[in-house]
């Protein structure tokens, strides 16, 4: 199972002053900058094991497990997307106040899901050139103030080493350009190494964090 968030803008439907919210935490069929597509109908086994239980995903800041900021009370599937309904604990959180203000002022646009994938979850799509993501495990929805994937993509090659498997060169392509490397940049170690690679047009943030995603999948 590979650990992931997936990024997306904040389509808010509506904030009321009483810290309720409606909009969708993620949409179908819509390209990330990292070529993720979610697939309609991705989230519709994990829903029903929340409904099981009686519970949904938890509403946190930032991805932050001691920081949740209110409860969502309903989630489903509809042919666009993830709809969502939530509410913010205004009265009794301060910084749910603060997400509140800022959704309301529009500064706060962001939302992200905490996810795992289990296997089979995702296919690559070379002729599309995208990861197809059809079956998704939701286990939070934060609001997030910039949208921005983190190193929780290096878990993908991590996981694919660990089993004994080389992960597809599209994927390793990717994670480059998640520790800051250009596209360009990344296509040519992909193709040649650090050789291809220009000091001068490389910055030395970038070859550190290249060598901490070399060292983490060792």
């Amino acid at each position: 199972m590979i650990k992931n968030r997936f990024d997306v803008p904040l389509k808010i439907k509506s904030v009321g002053d009483s810290g309720e919210f409606s909009g969708y935490g993620s949409v179908f069929g819509v390209k990330d900058s990292y070529d993720d597509v979610v697939i309609k109908g991705a989230f519709e086994k994990s829903l029903a094991q929340w409904k099981e239980k009686g519970m949904l995903p938890s509403l946190l800041w930032q991805h932050k497990m001691d920081e949740p900021i209110g409860i969502y009370t309903k989630m489903e599937e509809d042919d666009h997307g993830l709809y969502v309904e939530g509410r913010l604990l205004i009265d009794d959180d301060p910084l749910a106040r603060r997400a509140h203000a800022h959704m309301k002022a529009g500064s706060l646009t962001g939302m992200s899901i905490g996810y795992t994938l289990p296997d089979g979850g995702w296919t690559y799509d070379k002729d599309k050139g995208i990861f197809a993501l059809s079956e998704i495990e939701l286990w939070e929805l934060s609001l997030v103030t910039i949208p921005s994937n983190d190193q929780s993509r290096i878990e993908q090659v991590k996981n694919r080493f660990g089993v004994g498997e080389t992960p597809n060169p599209s994927l390793v392509e990717r994670h480059l350009r998640d520790v800051g490397f250009s596209r360009r940049q990344a296509k040519a170690f992909m193709s040649d190494g650090y050789k291809a690679l220009d000091l001068r047009d490389a910055e030395k943030e970038n070859l550190e964090a290249l060598q901490n995603l070399i060292k983490s999948i060792n």
